[in-house]
């Protein structure tokens, strides 16, 4: 089951991660929610949420500069998404945190998470046919090793295989990979970000 939010609320899930990243640069640290957020029933569904940064390079292209999430719903979606918008600017190993004179120039999407349903499979194949193009996003595990690609990653890679393989290479895997004990996942997710 997909998760549902109307436009008002994602405008203001949004505004929430902006606030946290511009608290951050000026507090140095995360900083406390603003309680309005906790009234309201919708915000406070516990939902797992990822939040991800990009910023235009030279050839005003959108490119990736931050992203942080969590696969588990474990607090309330507005606290969710304040801290993983915190951490995606601030705490995003792959990237130098984000300077003062780059957040004009963010743009800010957030992907909040349906439950995950295990698949079944017995082979590479059968996985690769299970997969939905534009819709899935994946989890593998493999011996400690997890890695996910949001459902918007079918974007830059539409095709299944490709879209395993660096799956696997995210994982630490290697491309050609693959072992019957492998564990996957799908979810979908609500997408959405700053206009």
């Amino acid at each position: 089951m997909q998760f549902t939010l109307n436009a008002v609320k994602q405008q203001t899930l949004l505004s929430i991660a902006r606030n946290s990243i511009e608290l951050g640069i000026s507090e140095g640290q995360l900083g406390v929610l603003e309680t309005k957020y906790f009234e309201d029933p919708d915000l406070q569904q516990i939902a797992a949420s990822f939040v991800t940064l990009k910023k235009p390079d030279s050839a005003n292209n959108l490119v990736l500069r931050g992203c942080i999430g969590s696969l588990s719903a474990t607090q309330a979606l507005a606290a969710d998404v304040h801290q993983h918008a915190f951490a995606a600017a601030y705490h995003d190993t792959r990237f130098e945190p984000v300077a003062r004179h780059e957040i004009s120039q963010l743009h800010i999407s957030i992907s909040v998470l349906s439950p995950h349903e295990e698949l079944l499979f017995n082979s590479k194949e059968q996985l690769l046919q299970q997969l939905r193009p534009g819709k899935d996003g994946l989890i593998i595990e493999y011996h400690g090793r997890r890695a996910t690609f949001l459902p918007s990653v079918w974007e830059s890679l539409p095709d299944k295989q490709l879209f395993l393989t660096r799956l696997l290479e995210k994982a630490r895997l290697g491309a050609n990979f693959w072992s019957r004990e492998i564990k996957a996942s799908r979810y979908c997710a609500l997408n959405f970000g700053e206009s």
